[in-house]
Parts: C-alpha cells; sequence; structure tokens
C-alpha cells in the first residue's frame, strides 16, 4: 500500500474521524520525535501519547515541542495504550522490554510496533510476551514528512492491527508493505540508506560543478533543485526511469557524453554492489542482534 506525502491533509481528516487511539513510545529520539510531531499535527491529543525516555533533557524538549508527558521508566500509565512503539537503540531493546514487562501487565496484549533496526519480529516477541508485532523500517525524510517506510506484519496481526500501524506512522510519509520479513533487509538498501546514496550523489555533483567554475552556493542549487525536480517528474510520469532517462539523451550531445563516461565506470554495477552489500550487512546485524535479544 503506497501513499503520497500530499495526502497528508486527507490522512488527517480521516484520523480525525477515526476511533482515537492512545500511543505509548519507549524511547524519545529523534524518529521518535517525528512520528510524534506527525500525530499531533494530525490532531492527535497530547494526553493520548505517552513516552518513556531515560534522559531528562531530552524529556524536557519532548513535553516543550509536543505537550507531551513523558516519563523516566515505564509505569502503569502505559496499561491503557493500543500499541506500543519501540523507539530505542537496539542494544537496549532487552532491558527495555524486560522493564515494560514489570510494570505493565498488559503489555503483552498490545500491538508492539518497531522502528529499531534489525530487531526481528521473533525476538520482539519473545521479550515483549507480544504475539502480535510490526516490524518497520523508515528513513530519515520522515523527519519531514516526506520519509518512506517498509512495514511487515506477523501472522497474529490481522487488518485492524495493519491500520493501526498506518495510523501511527501515516504522517511521516509514504508506506509500503512487504509480505516477508526477509524482504525488510532489500527495504533497508533501498530506501532506508537509501538518503545517503542521494547525498552522497548530490555532494559529487556540487564537488564538480565546483570545479567547473561555479560557486558552491550556485552548484549546490542546481544539483538541489535537478535532483528534487527530477524526482518529482519520475513520481509524476507514467514511463520508467530509462524511458525518462532516454528522453533526456540526445545521439552525441552533452548528456550522452556524461552517460558514456558512467557506463564506462559502471556506476549501475556499482550500485547494485552497494545494495547488494547493503541488504547482506542488513541480515548480519539482524542475526547478530537476534542472539543479543532472544
Amino acid at each position: 500500500m503506497l501513499q503520497d506525502p500530499s495526502e497528508v491533509p486527507v490522512r488527517t481528516a480521516i484520523m480525525q474521524s477515526m476511533q482515537p487511539i492512545t500511543i505509548g513510545f519507549i524511547g524519545g529520539g529523534t524518529m521518535a520525535g517525528a512520528i510524534l510531531g506527525g500525530l499531533r499535527a494530525a490532531g492527535v491529543a497530547a494526553s493520548s501519547l505517552h513516552v518513556v525516555e531515560p534522559f531528562e533533557a531530552q524529556r524536557q524538549r519532548l513535553r516543550e515541542q509536543f505537550g507531551v508527558e513523558a516519563i523516566a521508566e515505564p509505569d502503569a500509565s502505559l496499561d491503557a495504550v493500543d500499541v506500543v512503539v519501540w523507539a530505542v537503540k537496539p542494544q537496549q531493546f532487552a532491558q527495555a522490554a524486560e522493564s515494560l514487562r514489570e510494570r505493565s501487565p498488559r503489555a503483552a496484549e498490545m500491538l508492539q510496533l518497531s522502528i529499531m533496526a534489525g530487531v526481528r519480529c521473533a525476538a520482539i516477541a519473545a521479550r515483549s510476551g507480544a504475539r502480535r508485532v510490526v516490524r518497520t523500517m523508515p528513513n530519515t525524510p520522515a523527519l519531514i514528512g516526506r520519509g518512506v517506510t517498509g512495514l511487515y506484519a506477523s501472522p497474529a496481526c490481522g487488518a485492524a492491527e495493519r491500520e493501526l500501524a498506518e495510523r501511527v506512522l501515516g504522517a511521516t510519509g509514504q508506506l509500503t508493505w512487504v509480505d516477508e520479513e526477509a524482504q525488510l533487509d532489500a527495504v533497508t538498501a533501498v530506501s532506508g540508506s537509501g538518503p545517503a546514496y542521494v547525498f552522497y550523489v548530490l555532494e559529487a555533483m556540487v564537488a564538480a560543478g565546483v570545479r567547473l567554475g561555479l560557486p558552491e552556493a550556485t552548484a549546490k542549487r542546481l544539483a538541489l533543485g535537478t535532483i528534487a525536480g527530477a524526482a518529482a517528474l519520475a513520481e509524476s510520469s507514467p514511463l520508467s526511469a530509462g524511458k525518462l532517462r532516454e528522453q533526456v539523451t540526445s545521439k552525441g550531445g552533452t548528456t550522452a557524453a556524461a552517460l558514456e563516461v558512467l557506463n564506462a565506470r559502471d556506476v549501475a554495477g556499482a550500485f547494485d554492489q552497494a545494495l547488494q552489500a547493503a541488504a547482506r550487512r542488513a541480515g548480519e546485524l539482524a542475526d547478530a542482534l537476534e542472539r543479543e535479544v532472544s
């Protein structure tokens, strides 16, 4: 299910018309803050959002920015939530899950929604005691509501759990479900790590523009606008990326000269190898974390 960021106002209206939900965040870092901001902008009451965050400075920032009450450790207030959002560092999950289970008898009954990298559903279920787990892989543009998040629902989840996960994450950008948990490694390679590839290309284009004699600010404006515009065109066009590339490439022209160099360096092959390496590393990290938290 793919959602367009331009539909945020529509999703906001839908969320406001639905039965209110209460959400407990375990961890209040940057990505949790992005989700909290999206929920508040969509009209979710601050009183429906509970955050457990061990660092006082961070708790104070969350109170000031979103109006939510943030506590240092789980307490009985979490018994009222419909979904738990795991937003701690993966290495902190086992201890955090134990603390939640000790202080919240209902923890195992709640939907567990994870934005942790690398912690598989089986490990989340084993530590939380819950059967209903949705594991996700967001990326950093979620901070401005332009993210893309891959989601996988464990077999115990049904349509209600998927809808609940979408309500929590909907305001962060696009959502797309995968059918197998192993596919989240590919999601990590394509979109989770993907912003870094775009920044890498942006950095290279700006540096090349400067070497060609442009002021850095001008080169950055041209490169950034080109990347954003090309992405918007690709999103709105029915044509494939290959066809769009062909439309820009005149035989014997400037674009053809540039692409000859990229093809000679096998840039497409390098990207394939890079994403294969990212997916492989995602699996390796998940294996290692599974041994730690299971």
